[in-house]
């Protein structure tokens, strides 16, 4: 028996041998890249498993979802942010940048073979019902999560708008899992909100970098620009709990408010094509616009004061603005730690339908700072509330088989102290507190942060007078 399998492992090697070298030369027409020698050796051992589970596996297997296990697994192990997108997720990922998808509205990665939640983002069935970073979903209705792919889980959280489900999840500081019921909905992020705030101040949120967020910014900046007889006095831009987004996206907010052609963000990889400039120049964030939205901005956005308001669910092209602001010293960066999400994902197309979203590159803020696994370490630091609290959140360094900052040296991210209870001991009972402790409702007079961020202004009026 193992005679014959592994006989048939040979050939299936160099079937696949085959396969590997036609599909490498597909992805790579074109290009003068010398095609790498393969790993005979570990293809045959893949080749032995293949039979292994062809011939004995308790039940028959289909071929094209072996191999699809394959490559999910491979690029799964890699980092948290490469995955396999069959279909169906490729469809969702292009849906979900022009700000419109179906589910429950969470930013989730995996851990411990648990779902585990990035974000919920916000006026959506998650953040409503209350869940947190950091939360552990452990069932999907009746489905145990442990098992499944990070996908698949994913694919049963979505479906029909109105349609519920059921979820238990654990949360740090609760004794025992609770259940959760949420309805699913469409869901639309609204990308760009903004408002007028007291004293000639004003307001702008950008909750996710989708294709048209440059351009509302424009628009949400010029009409709070107008709202004041004499123009803004200063600006606080929200970027809390922004999961990131689009690159040429955060390439337009920040040139917004920079200098013309100014460095932004640069990337480097191992590829020519991964190692780019990325400035504040039209042909770096249009992209499907024939004309250059930010000729109406208004002249008065590259010189008004700006803090810019983070915390530990800004992440990847949240970081790329506001490293951007914070090296030109064009903005005062306040709020806590940021994620740590400093690598570039390209979707590589495999057919017609289907693709893998592979890292191919690290971004560095315009002074060459890399974020990855670290963050954006605030100007000022400012808890979330007045007692110096803030929710623990999950960050890049938590994620297993995170990708390493490749300029630290031995040095280790910042790591914001843990509040104290009034003994000065955080026990029991003040780890139930803070996970029944209900979200900050954003630009809400709750808002502790965004009141620091306007006396801040004011501050900064009273000096320039």
């Amino acid at each position: 028996m193992r005679s014959t399998l592994q006989k048939i492992g040979l050939v299936t090697a160099g079937l696949l041998a085959g396969i590997f070298i036609s599909l490498n030369f597909s992805a790579n027409a074109g290009k003068d890249a010398a095609l790498s020698a393969l790993p005979v050796e570990e293809l045959r051992s893949f080749a032995d498993v293949y039979n292994a589970i062809k011939q004995g596996y308790v039940e028959p297997v289909d071929d094209k979802k072996l191999i699809t296990y394959a490559i999910s697994g491979m690029l799964s192990n890699l980092d948290p942010h490469s995955t396999y997108l069959d279909a169906e997720d490729f469809k969702d990922l292009q849906v979900s940048t022009q700000g419109e998808f179906g589910g429950l509205g969470l930013e989730v990665g995996m851990e411990d073979g648990f779902v585990k939640v990035v974000s919920p983002l916000e006026d959506t069935p998650a953040y409503k019902a209350g869940l947190k970073p950091g939360d552990l979903i452990i069932k999907l209705d009746d489905t145990l999560v442990k098992g499944l792919t990070l996908s698949d889980a994913v694919k049963k959280m979505r479906g029909k708008p109105k349609t519920q489900i059921r979820l238990t999840v654990v949360r740090k500081g609760e004794n025992k899992p609770f259940e959760v019921t949420l309805t699913r909905e469409k869901i639309k992020v609204q990308s760009v909100k903004s408002k007028p705030l007291e004293g000639g101040y004003g307001y702008l949120r950008i909750a996710q970098f989708q294709e048209e967020t440059a351009a509302d910014v424009v628009k949400h900046f010029d009409k709070l620009n107008k709202q004041e007889k004499d123009g803004l006095k200063g600006l606080v831009l929200d970027l809390r709990n922004d999961p990131g987004g689009l690159l040429n996206s955060a390439v337009g907010v920040a040139a917004a408010f920079l200098p013309p052609k100014v460095l932004v963000t640069s990337t480097d990889g191992r590829t020519e094509d991964a190692k780019r400039r990325f400035t504040a120049s039209p042909e770096d964030y249009l992209r499907g616009y024939k004309d250059d939205f930010m000729k109406n901005l208004a002249p008065l956005a590259k010189t008004v004061p700006i803090v810019v308001l983070v915390n530990g669910g800004s992440a990847s092209a949240s970081e790329i603005v506001a490293g951007a602001l914070q090296d030109h010293k064009r903005a005062v960066i306040m709020g806590t730690q940021t994620f740590g999400k400093g690598s570039v994902q390209t979707v590589l197309p495999l057919s017609s339908n289907t693709a893998i979203k592979l890292t191919t590159a690290r971004y560095y803020t315009p002074s060459g700072r890399s974020i990855q696994a670290k963050g954006i370490t605030p100007d000022i630091v400012a808890e979330e509330t007045a007692g110096g609290e803030s929710h623990e959140r999950l960050r890049e360094a938590d994620l297993e088989h995170h990708l390493q900052n490749d300029k630290d040296a031995g040095e280790k991210p910042v790591v914001e102290p843990k509040p104290q209870s009034k003994n000065g001991k955080k026990g029991k009972a003040d780890d139930n507190e803070d996970a029944s402790r209900a979200p900050i409702e954003f630009a809400s007079k709750n808002d502790y942060q965004l009141s620091q961020a306007v006396n801040l202004l004011k501050a900064w009026q009273i000096i320039k007078r």
